[in-house]
């Protein structure tokens, strides 16, 4: 059985989303929790954020209290590009130089392993 969750419109961009998602794709949950808090990135901790969201998806889809998180792993972890925020900043000479704030899309999807029951 999996769950999905996902985190729309955070305002970090992709690349550095990544970069985290790298880091815990494919693993268990268990360890996922215990490496993200001392990861020095600002994603980490939305990441996390996501995670423990998808794992409390899978024990509402169960009807269980808790779900045992040994078990689970991120089954796939998907950061896609969101919209882009264009804005103006002022420049010398009455100029204006453009800027983009890229935002993200995070979708985590926690499964169970097959072979462990």
């Amino acid at each position: 059985m999996e769950a999905v969750a996902r985190a729309r419109f955070v305002r970090i961009p992709p690349r550095k989303l990544r970069l985290i998602a790298d880091i815990v794709r494919g693993k268990k949950v268990e360890e996922v929790m215990h490496i993200l808090p001392f990861v020095p990135k600002r994603g980490a901790k939305i990441v996390l954020k996501v995670v423990k969201s998808a794992v409390s998806n899978l024990a509402t889809k169960k009807k269980e209290l808790r779900v045992d998180e040994e078990l689970l792993y991120i089954k796939e972890i998907k950061v896609d590009e969101g919209p882009r925020l264009k804005r103006f900043r002022a420049a010398s000479m009455g100029r204006a130089a453009p800027y983009v704030h890229r935002l993200s899309h995070l979708t985590v999807i926690v499964g169970e392993k097959e072979g462990d029951k």
